[in-house]
């Protein structure tokens, strides 16, 4: 996609030692690529087979259901001082044996080997250097005695997973990769570029500290943009208010289905995780496969909205969807929905099924978590006192800063979001990778003080587990989750199955959070898992789940056509003359910073 470097890869590719950093294993070389004058970019990467795919597989994207705030990693962290303070017994003793065990390393004795699935230190300098050996393997053991202790500390299930969640960025920061002297490819590229690497990254160091909050840039953002080479489908807005736009794509194929798909995304985040680069975009897959396609783009509020709640979202889809019919001549829509997104829809869909409207036929739902009790990753902090204390803030500043979250969240997966790119910019001195994804996860946007106190409430309550309401839901559904993801483990989408009613047809990707959504075909490591029968635990529904190779949208396209009308033919002209096409997609509002 790009000519720049990737995480922690070299300039010109001189040396296996330079390679990701020197420390992150190889990676595929493209060889139509072009290397930069300046020396600090390598050829450009192979999306699916990178270090930034890996930190793609990790990123939040959107979901402020709920997270965690400076103030539960400090309780967090005096959890764990406690909890060693308690036991002395146990930190002399783990610190005798790693004294031991160092004096061994220094010997030339030590034993330790890094984890194979480590990138950090998979390059075979880590075994083969006298110096960065040791050096790994006392890291190694410092690192085990800190987890010893910690394991060994009278604790709760609670209190232990919250103190390891605190030791984890301690341990982490002080990977000897975060270094130059600790890294073997930036020492390298600091010899092969004279000197050159380190004004680079000293000039990447500063940058972010400027200009991104002093956290290491993701991605090379100069190499998009939104319209250009991401959210590039045609289309037209066919409608806009104050709240959202809605945008209708031009179908690139002579025959559509009667029946058309509303896309309902997330409120953080811009909508184009649909539309991202040609070939990897859903909407220019559902374009081409009979699809009649409409997308909400969300305005990014300031804190002039902040009194926009929950029902006023619900409105907005209400809308959507009554603009859609209108357009199309149809009696009903379908809907797909990821994330907070699928929150929103799902709430929708639960008032819809109260009032007897039958305006929707079918829902499909991506990495979304509808049973807020099922465990995540992002209730690791939630608690009253926490939820409360987010509310305070985003109604005192009027808005919940996307930024911000994205920031807090990055610290939930240190090696792939923080550290990795720490090693890439600041000690190798390239700049970060340009990935279509990430540009995404970096374009992001406000939710309303109101909104956000309604997703916090809704999240301690669980109201769509008790809803009547949603008990009469009763329509098919497409439940996608990502066997990989960290942030709605595909168990807690799994639980919807409790709350949808009517047929499901559950599907588990093997990709993580958000690259289980940006899923195109072509992939030959993509893998979908499928087993109908839904009544069955986690456990058992994949063990008896059959696996399929390629992406599950090949299979969702099948299920759609089934119920989503006859052929006919494609619209000539987008809008009708209720609602006309106006600007070209993707809009104004998807360019609001």
């Amino acid at each position: 996609m790009a000519d720049d470097a990737k995480p922690g890869e070299d300039a010109g590719r001189k040396s296996r030692a330079r390679r990701h950093g020197g420390a992150q294993g190889p990676a595929r070389k493209r060889p139509n690529a072009k290397p930069k004058r300046d020396g600090r970019s390598a050829p450009a990467p192979d999306p699916e087979d990178t270090p930034a795919s890996d930190a793609a597989e990790e990123i939040l994207g959107a979901n402020p259901l709920v997270g965690f705030d400076r103030a539960e990693i400090v309780n967090a962290a005096k959890r764990l001082a406690r909890l060693l303070a308690l036991r002395p017994d146990i930190v002399l003793a783990e610190h005798g044996a790693l004294a031991r065990e160092l004096l061994g390393v220094l010997a030339g004795r030590g034993t330790l080997a890094p984890d194979p699935k480590d990138r950090r230190f998979s390059h075979d300098v880590w075994r083969k250097s006298p110096y960065f050996s040791r050096l790994a393997q006392g890291y190694l053991a410092w690192r085990a005695t800190m987890h010893r202790m910690l394991d060994r500390a009278a604790a709760s299930g609670e209190d232990r997973e919250r103190a390891r969640f605190v030791l984890s960025l301690i341990t982490e920061a002080f990977a000897p990769t975060n270094t130059l002297l600790g890294n073997p490819g930036g020492v390298q590229r600091a010899i092969e570029t004279r000197g050159k690497s380190l004004l680079w990254g000293a000039r990447n160091f500063i940058d972010d500290l400027t200009g991104n909050g002093g956290m290491p840039s993701m991605v090379d953002a100069r190499k998009f943009q939104v319209g250009g080479n991401v959210a590039a489908t045609p289309g037209a807005v066919v409608y806009r208010d104050e709240v959202f736009e809605l945008i209708q794509y031009t179908p690139t194929v002579d025959a559509v289905r009667a029946e058309p798909l509303l896309i309902v995304p997330p409120q953080i985040n811009k909508y184009y995780a649909v539309d991202l680069a040609p070939g990897r975009s859903f909407a220019e897959y559902a374009a081409g496969s009979g699809v009649q396609l409409f997308c909400i783009s969300w305005r990014n509020p300031t804190a002039a909205q902040r009194d926009w709640n929950l029902a006023t979202y619900l409105d907005a889809c209400s809308k959507a969807i009554d603009v859609a019919r209108d357009i199309t001549g149809a009696d009903r829509v379908h809907t797909m929905a990821a994330c907070a997104g699928g929150f929103t829809l799902a709430t929708l869909l639960g008032e819809l099924a109260a009032k007897g409207d039958r305006r929707v036929a079918s829902v499909t739902l991506l990495v979304t978590v509808l049973d807020t009790a099922a465990p995540t990753q992002l209730g690791q902090f939630a608690s009253r006192s926490g939820i409360a204390a987010a509310i305070e803030r985003s109604r005192a500043r009027g808005v919940l800063e996307g930024a911000e979250m994205a920031r807090v969240f990055a610290w939930l997966r240190p090696n792939d979001l923080v550290w990795l790119f720490v090693a890439n910019n600041w000690v190798m001195g390239n700049r970060p990778p340009a990935f279509d994804i990430l540009y995404w996860n970096s374009d992001t946007t406000r939710l309303p003080a109101e909104f956000h106190a309604d997703l916090l409430r809704m999240f301690l309550e669980n109201p769509l587990k008790t809803s009547a309401a949603m008990r009469k839901v009763d329509m098919p559904s497409y439940v996608v989750a990502g066997i990989t993801d960290h942030i709605t483990p595909w168990q807690a989408c799994y639980a919807s199955r409790k709350i949808l009613r009517g047929p499901m047809q559950f599907v588990l990707s093997s990709s993580g959070h958000i690259q289980s959504i940006v899923n195109p075909p072509g992939n030959p490591k993509a893998q979908y898992h499928l087993n109908p029968d839904t009544s069955l635990a986690p456990t058992a529904w994949l063990a008896g789940a059959t696996a399929h190779q390629g992406s599950w949208w090949d299979h969702w396209r099948e299920w759609f056509a089934e119920r989503a009308g006859d052929l006919r033919a494609a619209p000539r002209a987008l809008g009708n003359a209720r609602f006309p096409a106006g600007d070209p997609a993707p809009g104004r509002y998807v360019h609001q910073r």
